[in-house]
């Protein structure tokens, strides 16, 4: 009987953590059966990436922002604010388009510091800042531009947005599937070695600290499908144009953001402030700069998705960003972010950006209607955030295989600071609050 209990807790836990994935295969399975097998066809699969590309982008600073508690409504109109200002500087002044990407990106970090300023220091409510910093910037955009577009835009803009990687050693043949990059094929191999890399060291990380980790069979299937999912998202990209360079760098973010997170003393600190504000502050963590830094970093993201945005268009207009901020939020839920702040990881945040872009594609394709698509939306988010709570629930009761029945509790606590089981390797589904202990502060 405790033996059957424990795999009970084993499954449960597996799919707390892993139901968002679960739900992404179910959700490309369902609209490839409706398209005919359109969606995964190698253009489709070029396009989502490139189209939603500056969501993903906002969804990867959105949830650090979730996580330490709060919200940014404002990252639409920064979105077309900082657009229409690199439009006018590259377009109408004719800055260098490096000074003028530069110059953008500084401007969205002001934009950032000047929120991050009335929510750390002020003490308003980042729901009330930035909800008048979307007025406040949707307006700035309509002055830079005087109510009309800018462009075009220079061509090294528009490849970031649009561009494929060149093919470096030539194709290789893939038998019915055709000819493939073979350079595309050899970055795939490279990810597939560093993710069974960076799980391999978190499950060694549990194990040091003494939690419960899945059965070696399991590690190796989950890896397994993990895998095999990077190598079919390649070798359609190998065989349409090549990776999308908006790819690299959401790679490139997505890596750092997530060390960020997970392997740094900021990263820790912002999840012990959504965890606990109260417990973090007498821990000894500058709860106000860490806020601070949180809403520049917001700020040099919406900068850089404008320009990729505007590059795309080749244009930058002054209903640039409609909705953004509503995509960012819903991914970030979606990919399993608390709504009381402490829980969330970057790739739950772009796997929910991408079942966005899943679910935008395939309604496209069956010729749905915009307000069919925008009921879909709604109703996975609210699904998404209710198996969220559901979950918790069942943990907290010592239901379903639960920390009080099936888990160990990782330490809560490290030199006096409150460690988020994040940095432990451990599970994101449950949010324990840090607590204070009699370590005197750390100065920071």
């Amino acid at each position: 009987m405790n033996q059957l209990s424990t795999v009970r807790g084993l499954l449960t836990r597996n799919l707390r953590q892993s139901g968002i994935f679960i739900a992404f295969a179910l959700i490309i399975l369902l609209f490839t059966a409706l398209t005919g097998g359109q969606l995964l066809v190698p253009q489709n699969i070029s396009n989502m990436v490139v189209q939603n590309s500056y969501i993903l982008i906002l969804a990867i600073g959105m949830v650090v922002i979730i996580i330490a508690g709060h919200i940014d409504l404002s990252v639409g109109s920064v979105v077309a604010a900082t657009g229409a200002i690199a439009g006018v500087l590259m377009v109408q002044q004719n800055v260098p388009w490096p000074l003028a990407v530069l110059i953008t990106l500084v401007v969205g970090g002001l934009i950032g510091a000047w929120q991050g300023y009335w929510v750390a220091y002020f003490g308003i409510p980042a729901f009330i800042v930035t909800l008048a910093g979307m007025l406040v910037f949707r307006a700035v955009t309509l002055i830079v531009l005087g109510n009309q577009g800018i462009g075009p835009f220079p061509g090294p803009v528009r490849t970031l947005s649009n561009g494929f990687l060149p093919g470096f050693l030539g194709n290789v043949g893939l038998g019915p599937l055709g000819g493939a990059d073979i350079f595309t094929l050899l970055v795939a191999i490279a990810a597939i070695v560093g993710i069974v890399f960076s799980q391999w060291r978190t499950r060694m990380g549990r194990q040091k600290y003494g939690q419960v980790v899945d059965a070696l069979p399991l590690f190796v299937a989950k890896l397994t499908f993990a895998g095999l999912l990077v190598l079919a998202i390649a070798v359609q990209l190998a065989r349409f144009k090549n990776l999308p360079y908006v790819l690299i760098l959401l790679a490139v973010l997505v890596m750092g953001y997530s060390t960020l997170a997970g392997k740094t003393v900021f990263g820790r600190h912002v999840y012990a402030i959504g965890g606990n504000i109260h417990a973090a502050s007498l821990s000894g963590i500058k709860v106000k700069p860490v806020t601070f830094w949180l809403f520049v970093n917001m700020g040099v993201l919406s900068a850089l998705a404008g320009i990729i945005f505007a590059g795309r268009l080749n244009q930058a207009g002054p209903t640039a960003g409609n909705g953004f901020e509503l995509d960012a939020i819903a991914a970030a839920f979606i990919g399993g972010a608390a709504v009381q702040g402490g829980v969330g990881r970057i790739v739950g945040a772009l796997t929910g950006g991408l079942i966005i872009a899943v679910i935008n594609s395939g309604m496209s394709l069956i010729g749905s209607p915009s307000e069919r698509v925008q009921l879909v939306k709604g109703l996975v988010l609210l699904a998404a955030v209710a198996f969220d709570i559901w979950t918790k629930r069942r943990a907290a009761s010592g239901r379903g295989g639960g920390p009080d029945k099936a888990e160990k509790p990782a330490p809560s606590t490290y030199m006096g600071l409150p460690v988020p089981a994040e940095m432990l390797g451990g599970s994101t589904d449950t949010k324990a609050a840090p607590t204070a202990t009699a370590s005197p502060p750390v100065s920071r």
